[in-house]
């Protein structure tokens, strides 16, 4: 773990050269909302609406109260962290496994940044965590999210048939899961 340098700087638990992951910010609850509300990640998570601020902030108490581990993913590559994205595990502690979404802000899409904050999330999720498989659920047609997926450690498990949509289309939904023993990238701790 790092110290920021400015007082106003994130603290960032486990980083690369490019990426960092923080703690999940209840000031940023309007920056995760604007994110939230990007028609691509309204696609890519199958909701077909948008939700309000007001929900949306609703929602956030509740889920800083949680027991889910949420990540704040920061952007590295400037001068100043930046917030780019969210990573959160859904644990089930009684089997020691947990379901991985993430999200990434539109602008820092295309370079890498999901790849790492993917990584960087199994490698707190098996390192620290102690959990010994984390899993996925992702539309087929989002070719993108799973090439990322697969770099990252990820592999194809299982196909869900017709259990989803993408732009207005029933399609599969693609099971992938990585799991402790295999995760082989290098660890940030």
């Amino acid at each position: 773990m790092t110290s920021p340098a400015d007082p106003t700087d994130p603290i960032i638990w486990l980083r690369t050269d490019t990426c960092g992951l923080g703690a999940y910010r209840a000031d940023l609850v309007e920056t995760y909302w604007q994110w939230e509300q990007d028609p691509a990640v309204l696609i890519g998570y199958g909701r077909q609406g948008p939700e309000s601020l007001e929900a949306r902030a609703e929602g956030m108490a509740h889920q800083l109260r949680g027991e889910n581990i949420r990540f704040t993913v920061y952007d590295l590559t400037g001068e100043r962290p930046v917030p780019a994205g969210v990573t959160t595990l859904l644990p089930d502690h009684s089997v020691r496994t947990a379901e991985f979404v993430v999200m990434l802000a539109p602008q820092h899409r295309g370079r890498g940044l999901g790849t790492a904050a993917t990584r960087l999330t199994l490698d707190y999720a098996f390192h620290v965590t102690n959990l010994r498989m984390v899993w996925l659920k992702v539309l087929a047609p989002h070719t993108e999210a799973i090439r990322t997926y697969v770099k990252a450690g990820f592999r194809h498990v299982g196909l869900m048939r017709q259990a989803g949509y993408w732009r207005g289309k029933i399609c599969d939904e693609l099971v992938m899961d990585a799991v402790a023993t295999e995760f082989t990238a290098p660890s940030a701790l």
